[in-house]
């Protein structure tokens, strides 16, 4: 892991600017709405309870999450939002998959098809770099003097977590998919706090990009996560700790 989290960089998370803040508390709570227009309760809705989590890890303020709740029954009203999954190219053969969340498919399509051919990259077909990835819950906690690693083991042994990693300054610990929820519950109930908590798409392997490359497929996920309609990306590059 090069001894830093490909998740989460604590310094870079507080400092977010304001702005950037905002624009993941709007996607967050776009994520809290759809997740709870058919059951707005958590504790009979798992998906929900991951979702919350999530947005508890991003720092999203209590009355954030539960206005984002209440608009599921009235402000969503008659709207379909669909979760469309696309995959394709960086620069130099880079993988790519893109979580959405759309009412609009043809605009969201075009405008991540955009975003990528902008940058050197283009979108593939479904499956093209996916098989590069395994679907793995991630819960990254900050580390302390009181949470040590044996204490995280002996948590991951409890939670049955796949598999924990200590890097510089926080723990990642990796669930099955299908695992995730009841871990996180686990984590909850012995008061730790999440920096990350989400299902992701984790990279079998990682590539190196190097100057102009670099600088440009990071150009293509900011373009990328500017866009309302996405919710995530996930990639195959190392990018540099200060990222």
């Amino acid at each position: 892991m090069s001894g830093h989290s490909k998740w989460h960089n604590i310094a870079a998370k507080k400092g977010k600017t304001d702005a950037a803040r905002g624009a993941i508390f709007t996607k967050l709570g776009r994520e809290l709405a759809v997740a709870a227009k058919n059951n707005p309760n958590p504790d009979t809705n798992s998906k929900l309870a991951d979702v919350i989590a999530k947005a508890k890890a991003a720092n999203m303020p209590n009355d954030n999450i539960k206005r984002s709740i209440a608009k599921a029954a009235g402000e969503l009203g008659d709207k379909d939002y669909k979760e469309l999954t696309y995959e394709g190219y960086g620069v130099a053969g880079s993988a790519v998959i893109i979580n959405t969340l759309t009412d609009n498919v043809n605009r969201t399509a075009g405008d991540v098809r955009s975003a990528m051919s902008k940058c050197g990259g283009q979108m593939g077909a479904t499956g093209c770099v996916s098989y590069m990835f395994d679907a793995k819950g991630v819960i990254v906690i900050e580390r302390t003097v009181a949470l040590d690693e044996d204490a995280i083991m002996e948590y991951c042994l409890e939670a049955e977590a796949d598999d924990f990693t200590t890097l510089d300054d926080c723990y990642e610990v990796y669930t099955a998919p299908e695992k995730f929820s009841s871990a996180r519950k686990y984590f909850e109930s012995k008061n730790v706090t999440f920096l990350e908590a989400a299902v992701k798409m984790v990279p079998q392997n990682y590539v190196t990009l190097d100057g102009d490359k670099l600088e440009t497929f990071k150009k293509m996920l900011d373009k990328l996560e500017e866009l309302d309609d996405v919710q995530e990306v996930f990639h195959n590059v190392d990018l540099p700790d200060e990222e």
